[in-house]
């Protein structure tokens, strides 16, 4: 059997496999269970906390969730191609029908035991952790997720607002996983929990959890993300777990008698989708353009957000160490 005969017979195992795990049955309800909740929320808050929507920020969220959702759909078809040549040319069958991961010799996980989903679920939330810090980190990256951040609100709306090329960038920080071993199928499952999780993060009014705070990425962890206060910037990337934010050093616990900002210290000026998707990208080019060196130029697309080539500009970590020391000054 070739390699064109493999990749079918895998896409019509994962057709199948989808059926029967029902992912296309949580993909369809996700939609309609997300603008339900946003429902529900407006119409707490319109008695608890009147100014937690704002009519324009959620048309914007709304739009950019819409256009991400109608996206998603040759998103995951791409995803699933990408995850199924990975792991055809990583884990091939032999003479018996039996897939052998190439690198160590051991069977490809199956999709029936317990314990393999858990890790699949542990590997693709690292994975989500690594792409959700360079996101943060790589300023071509961030020019995507800043659509995400632009929000100076925090709410299920925001949690909708999504940028749409990330999209199709995403799936390459986990193929890596298929070529371990694990189906695709399960990997695009992991994925889909990843996203059902990180939407009810978006909420204000969730209490604190006490030690599964420790372990868990939680709702107090996720304000601190969503905040434009510097010693908060770039803290708690992680999916549904927090523990690579704390091995990794970019854990951040939310101080309750503080006041938070939420969004971004350079948000866009005005509500227009087009401009929210782009206006990143737009910065990027007219600082490329008057860079006098390859490095500078480099450096704009792919260096850190605030990075500048005169070096008047701040970037994250510059920004709270020099926080820091006027704090040990104080």
């Amino acid at each position: 059997m070739n390699s064109m005969d493999y990749l079918n017979t895998l896409l019509d195992e994962a057709k199948r496999v989808a059926t029967e795990f029902e992912v296309t049955e949580l993909m369809i309800y996700g939609g309609p269970i997300f603008i339900g909740l946003i429902v529900v929320e407006i119409i707490f808050s319109l008695k608890y906390n009147p100014t937690l929507y704002k009519w324009k920020d959620l048309a914007t969220s709304g739009t950019m969730g819409v256009g991400a959702a109608v996206l998603a759909g040759g998103a995951k078809v791409f995803s699933l191609i990408l995850f199924s040549i990975v792991y055809i040319i990583f884990n091939p069958d032999d003479s018996a029908g039996v897939r052998h991961n190439i690198m160590g010799g051991w069977a490809a996980f199956g999709l029936g035991t317990w314990y393999v989903w858990v890790i699949c679920q542990v590997l693709d939330d690292f994975s989500y952790y690594m792409v959700h810090r360079a996101n943060h980190e790589v300023r071509f990256l961030w020019a995507a997720h800043i659509v995400h951040h632009s929000s100076d609100h925090f709410n299920l709306g925001t949690a909708v607002r999504n940028g749409w090329v990330t999209l199709f960038y995403k799936p390459f920080f986990y193929m890596w996983i298929c070529a371990l071993g694990f189906h695709p199928i399960m990997l695009m499952t992991c994925l889909s929990i990843e996203a059902f999780w990180q939407y009810q993060l978006h909420v204000q009014w969730m209490p604190r959890f006490g030690f599964l705070e420790k372990i868990f990425n939680l709702h107090k962890h996720h304000e601190v993300h969503h905040s434009s206060n510097i010693e908060y910037l770039d803290k708690n990337h992680g999916g549904y777990l927090i523990i690579f934010d704390r091995m990794f050093g970019t854990f951040k616990d939310k101080d309750d008698s503080k006041d938070i900002k939420y969004g971004v210290l350079h948000p866009p000026k005005s509500h227009n989708p087009v401009e929210v998707l782009t206006h990143e990208y737009v910065h990027i080019w007219q600082d490329v353009k008057k860079a006098k060196t390859w490095k500078g130029r480099f450096m704009y697309v792919f260096g850190p957000p605030g990075w500048t080539e005169d070096g008047t500009g701040k970037t994250t970590k510059m920004m709270q160490a020099e926080l820091a020391a006027l704090k040990k000054a104080a």
